[in-house]
């Protein structure tokens, strides 16, 4: 039997390494994102892997997203083992400055977006009698952030809080739901930044230097399988050290 994975945002970044290394670890994708071209072509990286995968573009702030992904997964694999939530978008201005739109466009995608996914795939999983969900938050949902807008602080905070109410929640189904909480990692976003803002991140990393996407997605992976099989509910930082606890 193989295992399937259900993994959002995976055209780029984070998303994009957790499904070349679930791929490796022998699961078959289905890949959501928004840039049908990219999916396409990281499918075609999947194949050439030894897995089978599946696109399917759309808006996770859309329920109806979530609904559709499940049902193209099962229509192709006949099952869901694992859901990794990634999908999320970021805006940087100060609480005064941050229109109310973009407030709201950021909790839709990454709290709502979240919570659609986690409903639509749940009845699968506990029909299977088994499960990881894996949620991607961030360090920001711990500590502060002068870059990050409140919007996005207070929406990887959600998702952690939902994190462990569904790990306590959905343990009895055999579900297991942990997220892993990255700090500076090289993405598009740390790619819009200025090379004097770059050097002043850095420099509070202890560990003095960035993340890379292949490094969270080892983590993914490792939550994602039976490795991880007695942990639940737990945020697990990755972030060189910039926060500890």
């Amino acid at each position: 039997m193989t295992d399937v994975a259900l993994i959002t945002g995976a055209s780029r970044g984070i998303g994009r390494a957790s499904a070349l290394r679930l791929a490796r670890a022998g699961m078959n994708v289905l890949l959501h994102g928004t840039d049908t071209a990219k999916l396409e072509e990281l499918a075609q990286e999947v194949t050439a892997n030894g897995a089978q995968a599946a696109i399917l573009a759309g808006d996770v702030a859309d329920p109806k997203t979530a609904s559709r992904a499940v049902e193209a997964t099962l229509a192709r694999f006949g099952r869901i083992d694992v859901l990794v939530n990634n999908a999320g978008i970021n805006t940087r201005s100060s609480t005064l400055e941050m229109p109310l739109d973009d407030w709201q466009r950021v909790m839709d995608v990454n709290l709502n977006g979240t919570l659609h996914f986690c409903r639509a795939v749940l009845p699968t999983m506990i029909a299977q009698g088994r499960g990881s969900i894996v949620n991607v938050s961030s360090t920001t949902a711990k500590t502060p952030h002068r870059n990050a807008a409140p919007a996005y602080g207070a929406s990887k905070a959600a998702v952690n809080y939902l994190t462990m109410h569904l790990a306590q929640e959905m343990a009895p189904n055999g579900i297991r739901v942990n997220a892993v909480c990255p700090g500076p990692v090289e993405t598009d976003m740390s790619d819009q930044w200025s090379a004097e803002y770059r050097k002043t991140v850095t420099a509070r990393v202890p560990l003095g230097r960035l993340g890379t996407p292949e490094e969270i997605a080892e983590i993914v992976a490792f939550l994602a399988s039976d490795a991880s099989g007695f942990i639940t509910g737990e945020t697990i930082n990755a972030n060189g050290g910039t926060y500890m606890n």
